[in-house]
């Protein structure tokens, strides 16, 4: 059952090819993003280039996606607190949040010292450096033993990795009940992987529009065929939409 969420180290070695980097820089947007279909447009260019140059390591690379407008149009501005530090979590250490001591750890962070601060408490916390190091892409943690884990933190990291064809984009917190009241997690079974070719599978858009003059936003989601997925990008764009994510659905 837990296969679907193991996973190999990506480190970036000294000597790297450009196709190594490459490799490096798709497993960190798709472990900070939750899954999130990254545009050409969306890509951070400037932190790839200074990645490619040596000027930053893989950590602040994951740094820049982590406080990035796009990691928080996704996960801050349209998520619930306790979600977005539950995806913290997920992102960067790999793993669910233990208890609701961490929680409300992670809580006082932000409203203290805000939104880039709570970023740095994972990234520069010593967890983050003896998981992960300089040079490796956060991965799932939680499906291993580690010192001062809980035997409960499986079942939670298991909750929260969904497999490849899930993302990341929801208001609600999915383990807010069983930390709060200190109950044991379920496990689900994760969502299983896409069709065998990319025509035969389906598509889910989010995208967020500005709904007024006072430039208030709102979210709104479809799903369709890889045949229309061309033409329905086009036309959001048209109507002046923002388009926040695409990811597989089946």
């Amino acid at each position: 059952m837990a296969l679907w969420i193991e996973t190999e180290s990506v480190e970036l070695r000294n000597h790297a090819t450009e196709e190594d980097l490459q490799g490096v820089i798709r497993a960190a947007y798709r472990q900070v993003l939750g899954n999130t279909h990254v545009m050409e447009s969306q890509r951070l260019t400037s932190a790839e280039s200074l990645l490619r140059n040596g000027d930053i390591t893989v950590r602040g690379f994951v740094r820049a996606i982590a406080q990035s407008e796009l990691y928080r149009s996704l996960f801050f501005d349209n998520s619930s607190p306790y979600r977005f530090i539950e995806l913290n979590f997920k992102h960067l250490l790999g793993r669910a949040p233990q208890d609701q001591a961490e929680i409300s750890e992670h809580v006082q962070t932000y409203n203290a010292n805000g939104y880039e601060a709570e970023i740095d408490s994972y990234i520069d916390s010593n967890e983050y450096i003896e998981s992960f190091g300089e040079n490796v892409v956060p991965s799932p943690t939680g499906n291993r033993t580690q010192t001062g884990s809980t035997n409960v933190n499986f079942n939670r990291t298991f909750a929260l990795m969904r497999g490849y064809a899930a993302n990341d984009v929801g208001k609600s917190a999915k383990l807010i009940r069983d930390i709060g009241s200190n109950l044991s997690t379920k496990i689900v079974t994760p969502a299983a992987g896409g069709a065998y070719n990319n025509r035969a599978k389906r598509f889910r858009i989010t995208v967020s529009k500005a709904s007024s003059a006072r430039v208030t936003k709102s979210l709104s989601t479809i799903e369709i065929g890889y045949a229309q997925l061309s033409k329905n990008i086009q036309s959001i764009q048209k109507r002046g939409g923002k388009i926040l994510s695409i990811t597989e659905v089946s």
